[in-house]
């Protein structure tokens, strides 16, 4: 079974861009609410439940939160419920993104 790998802003721009890519958010609520990335969808930590997360069969998996601590978790937990693709995490979080010149919007 692979482990998470990390990628970093560049990378997940391009995915983003080419329509590649299922954006796991997996900070709170309110995080979301003050600033997200484009194109990503909130599935909070604190109620994760691997099964009830939905991705696309043709889409590469990338988890972030704030500094690319706890999309560690969601990854583990991902993994452990039986996950067999390749699931990816954005080094250094939202905070890294936005320090890298990407955009980040207003949640929803």
């Amino acid at each position: 079974m692979p482990s998470p790998e990390f990628i970093d802003a560049e990378t997940l721009a391009e995915w983003l861009a080419d329509g590649s890519v299922d954006l796991i958010d997996v900070r709170e609520e309110s995080e979301f609410a003050q600033a997200r990335i484009p194109g990503s969808r909130l599935v909070p930590l604190s109620g994760f439940d691997p099964a009830d997360v939905e991705l696309s069969a043709d889409k590469k998996v990338v988890f972030h939160c704030k500094s690319g601590v706890r999309c560690g978790h969601a990854t583990d937990r991902m993994i452990d419920s039986g996950e067999q693709r390749q699931l990816y995490r954005l080094r250094d979080g939202i905070i890294g993104w936005h320090r890298s010149g990407h955009p980040i919007e207003p949640g929803a």
